[in-house]
């Protein structure tokens, strides 16, 4: 992970779903790309006592849906809509922090291929995703 000092950009709470699971949005890095953290608790694990891989799979599809939008318009963040997404679960993740972060692989004006990476505090790789995005039409964003 790229550790150069930033000034973060947090967005907390902009969602139901981020307000539920409670992880934090940071769109300040000068990469472009966004990072979504959390702080795992017991709360977020599943009987097997790890990270829930349905959170691991939201906090991976928020990373690359939100990084979908800064490189389409860092100003405005057009909500982005999943037209695909995988994820390869790596390793367990136990509680402390977990990152995830999008990388815009290619794609166009309809349509952007972005990766994920989410990895524990220590940088050990919990698991990758690949995901087609495509920008929300207005009347459905509203």
């Amino acid at each position: 992970m790229n550790s150069a000092r930033h000034d973060p950009v947090l967005r907390i709470g902009e969602t139901g779903t981020q307000r539920l699971i409670g992880w934090v949005t940071d769109t300040g890095h000068p990469d472009g790309r966004a990072r979504v953290s959390l702080d795992v608790t017991g709360d977020h694990t599943n009987r097997h006592d790890v990270l829930h891989g349905g959170i691991v799979a939201t906090l991976l599809d928020s990373a690359c849906g939100i990084s979908g939008s800064m490189h389409m318009d860092p100003v405005d963040l057009p909500p982005m809509l999943s037209v695909s997404f995988t994820v390869q679960f790596i390793a367990p993740m136990l509680q402390g922090q977990a990152t995830a972060i999008g990388t815009v692989t290619g794609g166009g004006k309809r349509t952007l291929f972005i990766s994920g990476e989410l990895r524990d505090e220590s940088g050990r790789l919990i698991a990758t995703s690949t995901g087609v995005y495509k920008p929300a039409r207005k009347e459905a964003a509203a």
